[in-house]
């Protein structure tokens, strides 16, 4: 079968002993960084020198056919650098695969940062979603959060330390300056750090510079109907700074409640008039 393993997301002793048991039984492990899979066994002083087969994102497709046959005959045990194997880390293609061809996939459950961060967050918890790290590119990212800004769920993204105060910047801008979030890095580690606060003042500290590792959790999106005289002007205003009339739209409909149809055509009626 395919063991899916939970690894530490800081903290060794976080490692579980069903985890420490299957590291020193495996003969081959498919790991997303073989040299941090290495570390790991000399720190948890697993004395079993199993075969290492690198399994990551530039290669599982191409690998996922070959070590689905290899788990026919024998367990094949599956890492990522921390947390679990398929949550923003390689092992999907690999599940994907062993579900069709009839192989057995099993988990050893564990740490995970998405859920520690929700749970230190201070926000809601009985509904949310996990996005991911945002879009890269400026107009990308505008248009994922616009579909998120009327979401009611708490959110959980992952972001790195040199984008935090961009990323940051950016869901203030389509979520709203005051909207309750916080920035959980380093969690489990030595310097472990939960910052809360609203998006916009998170991202003046975030602009100062921050180290590590990252989760964003953002609060979920209050209803409310907004009248149409403000809403059109947070449209205008949104398009004005360069973002696209019907991005603009949607993110203002999601906010407000009001109908995008109407909002989108009284934002070209008011156009035309200046």
């Amino acid at each position: 079968m395919i063991i899916l393993a939970a690894t530490p997301i800081g903290n060794l002793g976080d490692a579980s002993a069903r985890l420490k048991d299957a590291l020193e039984r495996a003969t081959v492990v498919a790991s997303e960084d073989t040299r941090v899979t290495q570390r790991l066994l000399a720190g948890l002083g697993i004395s079993n020198r199993p075969r290492l087969i690198a399994l990551h994102e530039h290669n599982e497709r191409q690998k996922a056919a070959e070590l689905v046959e290899l788990a026919r005959d024998a367990d094949l045990l599956v890492l990522s650098d921390a947390g679990m194997p398929t949550v923003s880390d390689p092992g999907f293609p690999l599940v994907a695969a062993a579900a069709a061809a009839g192989v057995e996939v099993t988990a050893i459950p564990g740490p995970s940062a998405v859920v520690t961060a929700l749970a230190v967050s201070g926000l809601p918890t009985d509904r949310f979603a996990f996005e991911g790290f945002l879009p890269r590119k400026a107009g990308d990212r505008s248009r994922r959060l616009a579909e998120l800004a009327g979401d009611r769920r708490t959110l959980v993204f992952f972001e790195g330390p040199s984008r935090l105060a961009a990323s940051l910047g950016a869901l203030a801008e389509a979520f709203g300056a005051d909207r309750p979030a916080a920035v959980c890095r380093e969690l489990t580690k030595l310097h472990e750090e939960v910052r809360r606060g609203g998006l916009a003042e998170l991202a003046e500290w975030a602009a100062q510079g921050v180290r590590g590792e990252i989760c964003i959790v953002v609060g979920g999106a209050v209803e409310q109907q907004a009248d149409a005289a403000t809403a059109l002007d947070r449209v205008l205003g949104l398009a004005a700074s360069g973002t696209r009339l019907k991005d603009a739209v949607a993110l203002v409909a999601a906010e407000s409640g009001l109908g995008k149809r109407d909002l989108y055509e009284a934002a070209l009626a008011a156009r035309s008039t200046r």
